[in-house]
């Protein structure tokens, strides 16, 4: 809740006008209390799952020709129902385990001092801590993913993520509710050592939630934006971990490739690669004779 009753008041305590982001969070946020405010993110994280993977949905059901060019697992279809009944799994663990979550972590929100106040950061600094999350995160979760495929972790948790070895956009948060408390530590790990404003945490909620979904597609299009980040994992990379499944000891990234790199955990993948670009060579070499 916002420590001013009128925006004239919020411009006299900066000593400036009021920007318009400034002036329209100001009208949204100044009679909400914090954690309202917080528990937001849970509204963004069912709205983002409910209508991001819809464009995969409709490409996969539609069975276009010309998309099935673009689908790493091309053999593989899921039906309607399949979908239906994963989203339904992931809303629930979303209410029984997110929602709870969220509402305990509230005071360590405080504590590390995420912020609600005016002013509200510049584009500088949300995108300077964007980065910085991400890498958290990523690093992070590399190690606990690789955790998770011990003799252990994946029969008692991550088994149940495994369940789809043609992972699809609605299958990205598909888990059991321990994994996602595990791996929901690295998400929050970034804002926790580098405290932001609470916009700059909605738009990190939102962006790295989209990207477990684009990675858990099923298709990889050429004309991605997310292509042109460097070391970028994508659907391909990351679909051949599901497709190895229980025995994968390879592409544990959830963002960037360079920690399997740097710990060796993508020969599998690249030795993959290699035979498929040997198979495809022959089969053009063959058409060309003939």
């Amino acid at each position: 809740m916002l420590p001013y009753q009128t925006l004239e008041e919020a411009a006299s305590a900066l000593g400036r006008n009021l920007t318009l982001p400034e002036k329209l969070w100001y009208n949204y946020s100044a009679n909400k209390s914090d954690l309202l405010l917080y528990s937001h993110n849970t509204i963004f994280l069912c709205f983002v799952f409910t209508l991001a993977p819809l464009p995969y949905a409709l490409i996969e059901l539609s069975q276009s020709d010309y998309m099935t060019k673009f689908k790493v697992q091309t053999k593989i279809k899921t039906s309607f129902s399949d979908m239906f009944k994963c989203y339904k799994d992931v809303m629930k663990t979303f209410i029984f385990a997110v929602v709870p979550l969220q509402i305990l972590s509230f005071p360590t929100l405080k504590w590390i001092g995420i912020r609600t106040s005016l002013p509200l950061p510049s584009m500088w600094e949300i995108l300077s801590q964007l980065v910085v999350y991400f890498l958290i995160e990523d690093y992070t979760n590399y190690w606990l993913h690789r955790l998770l495929h011990c003799k252990w972790g994946y029969e008692k948790i991550h088994h149940v993520h495994h369940e789809y070895s043609a992972p699809f956009g609605f299958a990205a948060p598909y888990a059991h509710w321990a994994e996602i408390l595990i791996l929901g530590f690295p998400t929050f790990l970034g804002p926790t050592m580098v405290p932001c404003h609470m916009v700059t945490l909605f738009i990190w909620t939102i962006l790295r939630h989209l990207e477990a979904i684009q990675t858990h597609s099923g298709y990889e299009f050429p004309w991605n934006p997310s292509n042109l980040v460097p070391f970028y994992v994508g659907a391909e990379y990351h679909d051949y971990h599901h497709f190895v499944g229980r025995q994968s000891q390879s592409n544990f990234a959830s963002v960037f490739t360079y920690c399997d790199y740097i710990y060796g955990t993508d020969r599998g993948y690249r030795h993959h690669k290699q035979a498929l670009n040997k198979v495809h060579i022959a089969h053009n070499v063959i058409l060309v004779i003939t």
